[in-house]
């Protein structure tokens, strides 16, 4: 082949890989830009890298829109979330609940310590109801909304049992009475194990 020719071939092949449709990612995804209002604590893609605040990525859209009416109500108390609940209703949750269930979820990189993991590995079993054995939520069960917490970060976790423990989080929430009563008769360590069981869960 001759120079000119090769060269000819080779600005061909460039436009070529120019034209090529480039992978798609999560900015190219309906919902991606509504989701900002998300990403300054829950990250782009919903995979918080905080041990305080939870992953939302793959979350079943079921249970991240009840979780948004119930902040926007004022049923689960919270200040810091309410007025952003209220935000994500005015937005569309539909699509923002769609946005985050189609995002890969990436377990927490906040290591749990493997003597806790042990011992709530045991401490963990009557969770499995709602959970599942290997805390992946109710998995599209209409019935069950629990939500899959496999990799959560365990600080996360344990915050949330101990509010679920009080009764500070979604009092007078009938579904979650029976967890409620099981909680208060263990000790706020042992819920700090059962954290960090299924945060190393991946």
């Amino acid at each position: 082949m001759s120079r000119p020719a090769g060269r000819v071939l080779l600005a061909a092949l460039a436009m070529l890989a120019l034209a090529a449709p480039a992978a798609a990612g999560p900015m190219d995804q309906p919902g991606y830009a509504k989701a900002m209002t998300c990403s300054a604590c829950h990250g782009v893609t919903g995979n918080s890298r905080s041990d305080a605040v939870p992953i939302l990525a793959g979350m079943a859209p079921a249970y991240f829109k009840k979780a948004i009416e119930d902040y926007a109500a004022g049923t689960r108390p919270s200040a810091e979330m309410e007025p952003f609940a209220k935000q994500v209703k005015t937005l569309g949750v539909e699509e923002l609940a769609a946005f985050f269930a189609g995002q890969s979820r990436e377990a927490t990189p906040v290591k749990a310590e493997r003597a806790a993991v042990e011992r709530g590995r045991l401490a963990a079993t009557p969770c499995a109801t709602c959970h599942g054995d290997a805390g992946q939520g109710g998995q599209g069960d209409p019935g069950n909304l629990g939500p899959a917490i496999a990799g959560q970060p365990a600080g996360y976790i344990r915050s949330q049992l101990l509010l679920f423990k009080a009764d500070k989080r979604s009092p007078g929430d009938e579904p979650l009475t029976k967890m409620k009563s099981i909680l208060k008769g263990i000790p706020d360590g042992t819920l700090g194990d059962v954290a960090a069981y299924y945060s190393s869960l991946r």
